[in-house]
């Protein structure tokens, strides 16, 4: 869940330090959007909202962009938008970003997608029903809303350390699985995929490992060693081309672990839905 990200996204821009967790994340991310884009044959995509609990914001879409995908972003805050801009322009790939003050009403034309996606941003929309008649308006194909797995351990302990601001600034009803569910269907959309997914050999802390074992007196049990930044930007830029391979050298626990085990272990999960008309 990552609360903290509230207040400290814009340190991401200075110093692009993700860590493990969410370079992992990013990359069986782009692994099952590119499956979803290859399925349905997909050319134009909408991130909306961009902003999720992941590093450094605006960059989910990127590898899309990278494999000639045509990208629109929609962000309601207007300094994000132009880091966002920067990031983008320094890997010289096209993009689309629009501000909106509130999700309630997308500026697109009927169909304008075949796919619109975000990822841990639907705790950020005012009203899930207005804002998912509008997703599903301006979509024509599919689309993936993954939420962060509420059942996860990780995640019952974010809460708990940050109930106030959990409250204060995220509307969790809009995460819950049956709410996603219902809105669709009343929008002629089907579920045709859900799963897990982003579930490592890690707990999802949501915060350096070495904070989250202080807070409960254990920081006892982590050896000091030199600390190494990580980030996608790398592999973006060509520095680090084996990245994705070293991110998945982590992926055997996602991959072999039993569902049950899942449900209390994995950071996220996904919905993917597509119109009726394509039964």
């Amino acid at each position: 869940m990552a609360i903290p990200i509230l207040k400290n996204w814009e340190k991401y821009f200075i110093n692009i330090d993700e860590g493990l967790g969410s370079s992992y994340e990013r990359i069986v991310l782009n692994n099952k959007l590119k499956s979803i884009c290859n399925h349905f044959n997909i050319s134009t995509i909408l991130e909306a909202p961009s902003f999720g609990f992941t590093g450094l914001s605006g960059i989910n879409s990127m590898s899309l962009a990278k494999n000639g995908k045509k990208i629109t972003l929609v962000d309601n805050d207007k300094k994000r938008i132009e880091l966002i801009n920067k990031v983008w322009e320094k890997m010289e790939l096209p993009l689309t970003i629009e501000y909106l003050k509130e999700f309630n009403s997308l500026s697109f034309a009927d169909d304008s997608f075949d796919l619109s996606w975000n990822f841990s941003a639907l705790w950020f929309v005012d009203d899930l029903s207005i804002f998912l008649k509008e997703l599903t308006r301006v979509t024509s194909q599919a689309i993936l809303l993954c939420v962060p797995n509420r059942s996860g351990i990780g995640y019952i302990s974010q809460k708990i350390l940050g109930f106030k601001e959990l409250k204060k600034y995220l509307k969790e009803e809009n995460i819950l699985p049956r709410n996603i569910k219902r809105e669709m269907k009343n929008n002629n959309w089907m579920l045709i995929d859900n799963n897990y997914i982003d579930c490592p050999p890690w707990p999802d802390i949501g915060m350096p490992k070495e904070k989250f074992l202080k807070i409960f007196g254990l920081s006892w049990l982590i050896k000091k060693k030199e600390h190494i930044p990580m980030t996608i930007m790398d592999y973006y830029s060509g520095k680090d081309p084996d990245f994705p391979k070293k991110m998945m050298s982590h992926s055997w626990f996602e991959k072999k672990a039993p569902k049950i085990l899942k449900t209390f272990w994995a950071h996220h999960k996904y919905f993917l839905f597509i119109p009726e008309k394509r039964r």
